[in-house]
């Protein structure tokens, strides 16, 4: 019963922690979004709210708490109030298993820096949860009653379910390297060799399939079409203010930084670097280790996350036809033969 309650104790403490460090990471996103946005178009960005304009982020979620919640008198008031929490539940949900670090060993206790970091289907757990997003903003779409949000809806789910394809088999060949789902296992399986284990390394292909899956996923530019502002107005957001807006706000970014950490965790090493640790005078399971790792992991994060800013503001939107063409016509197919040719590999050579 004690190691019950401990457990229940820590988990909510762990949930807590993550999705206020999401919030704040929500917030990082939005004002580095605006300062490099600034930057590559010869402007200064936000300057005036707190010093360099660091608390702006904060400044606009006060004025959108502050805005009148808006519902079209032809919506359906209940699923259109449900999108969004579905939108954000589930962008929140994903984080149950990724780990920040490794363990902690307190005497004969370990402690993971995570929920459930080292659940054995944490891969498939992550595909789950992402599929059912759409929900949400097919939900928002529909319940609208606006052919803009209509459009935008549909749009979204067609895009969902065309990369969703390419990024689950993409995963299938670096899943056949590792040989487990345990995103744990991912990490760990490449430490050593000097970094030469990264899977962006062993599984080049792969990753760039990933990568723009990951995108598209995310819709963020160049797949930002089911908001299109020039063609949807604002696509499945356009009837929506006030918090209600916010929750698809926060959700995006969430899903964004969501991406960049899988990014990390399943390509680029997690927290593991070129050389070991130890060299530093660092123990494992002790603390010091553990806020090492959390650095490197924090700072591989953050260049991801600076990669999928860049690329929204420096290339232009895709045609629709053109997003499906590179769907099914070249990413899938792509997919496929990657999966064939890690697997010949694998039985092979391993």
């Amino acid at each position: 019963m004690n190691d019950l309650l401990w457990i229940t104790i820590e988990a909510l403490v762990k949930g807590l922690a993550i999705v206020m460090a999401i919030q704040l990471m929500a917030a990082l996103n939005v004002y580095l979004e605006r300062k490099v946005s600034a930057f590559i178009q010869g402007r200064i960005g936000p300057n005036r709210v707190g010093p360099w304009g660091t608390l702006q982020p904060f400044a606009d979620v006060a004025k959108l708490f502050l805005k009148e919640d808006l519902v079209p008198a032809a919506a359906d008031r209940f699923f259109h109030s449900l999108a969004p929490v579905i939108a954000l539940g589930v962008a929140l949900a994903t984080w149950a298993v990724i780990p920040f670090s490794s363990y902690i060993q307190l005497e004969d206790r370990i402690i993971y820096l995570g929920i459930a970091p080292d659940l054995n289907i944490g891969i498939l757990y992550v595909l789950a949860m992402t599929s059912l997003g759409v929900y949400g903003i097919t939900l928002a779409g529909w319940s609208s009653n606006n052919k803009y949000s209509l459009l935008g809806g549909l749009r979204s789910s067609a895009q969902m379910i065309s990369y969703e394809l390419s990024m689950g088999l993409s995963l299938i060949g670096t899943v056949l390297i590792v040989g487990s789902f345990s995103i744990n296992d991912f990490v760990e399986f490449q430490q050593g060799w000097g970094g030469m284990r990264w899977l962006i390394f062993l599984q080049p292909v792969g990753f760039i399939i990933f990568l723009i899956a990951a995108f598209a996923e995310t819709n963020r530019a160049p797949f930002d079409l089911p908001e299109a502002e020039p063609e949807l107005v604002g696509g499945f957001n356009t009837e929506y203010s006030g918090m209600k807006f916010g929750m698809f706000f926060l959700a995006e970014y969430a899903n964004m930084t969501t991406s960049s950490v899988l990014i990390v965790l399943l390509y680029l090493g997690g927290w593991s670097i070129p050389f070991a640790y130890e060299a530093l005078g660092l123990q494992e399971g002790s603390i010091l280790m553990a806020v090492a790792h959390f650095l490197v992991f924090f700072a591989k994060v953050l260049f991801v996350l600076f990669f999928f800013i860049w690329v929204r503001w420096s290339i232009p939107r895709f045609r629709y036809d053109q997003l499906m063409n590179l769907g099914w016509k070249v990413l899938l197919p792509l997919a496929i033969v990657n999966v064939v040719v890690t697997a010949l590999g694998v039985l092979f050579f391993m």
